[in-house]
């Protein structure tokens, strides 16, 4: 048998071979695992957050923030539900939009300052992880989601 994805046979058709369903079984779980290193940063934030809420309020205040009681609780919330939703595609259109309309003020917060490098690769950072949920916003949470086997059992 010649190696490769697609081959032709003597009789001139063609045929996928089993490295071809192997890649393609494989594909499915792809998604699921650019879930999980989405969400990955807004649940340690979170659980950072709710270990040390007075350190994230003097940095939240440290950087012109007003009510920062009222904001570390509604950060906390934000990152756990939106990082739950995306991880587990529940919802996931939803908790990514919820996280990109949390990362915005809160890229322009607190990495603003070009003068310092790491500012600027935090910002940056920011805006890929913007871009990964967009994705997630756009196809979706994938085959192997919560929000997948919702819809499979609709139709059942």
């Amino acid at each position: 048998m010649a190696r490769g994805i697609i081959c032709r046979n003597r009789l001139g058709g063609f045929y996928l071979t089993r490295s071809h369903i192997t890649i393609k079984a494989m594909q499915k779980y792809i998604p699921l695992v650019a879930r999980a290193f989405l969400s990955a940063i807004f649940l340690k934030s979170a659980f950072d957050k709710i270990t040390d809420p007075a350190g994230t309020q003097q940095y939240m205040a440290a950087n012109g923030m007003p009510l920062t009681g009222l904001f570390l609780v509604a950060a906390i919330i934000v990152e756990l539900v939106g990082g739950l939703s995306v991880l587990l595609g529940y919802k996931a259109k939803w908790g990514a939009i919820a996280l990109i309309l949390f990362l915005i003020p809160a890229t322009l917060i607190f990495h603003t300052n070009f003068a310092d490098r790491i500012q600027v690769i935090q910002f940056m950072k920011n805006l890929a992880i913007m871009g990964g949920l967009l994705m997630v916003y756009d196809f979706g949470s994938g085959p192997v989601s919560l929000d997948a086997r919702t819809k499979s059992k609709s139709f059942e």
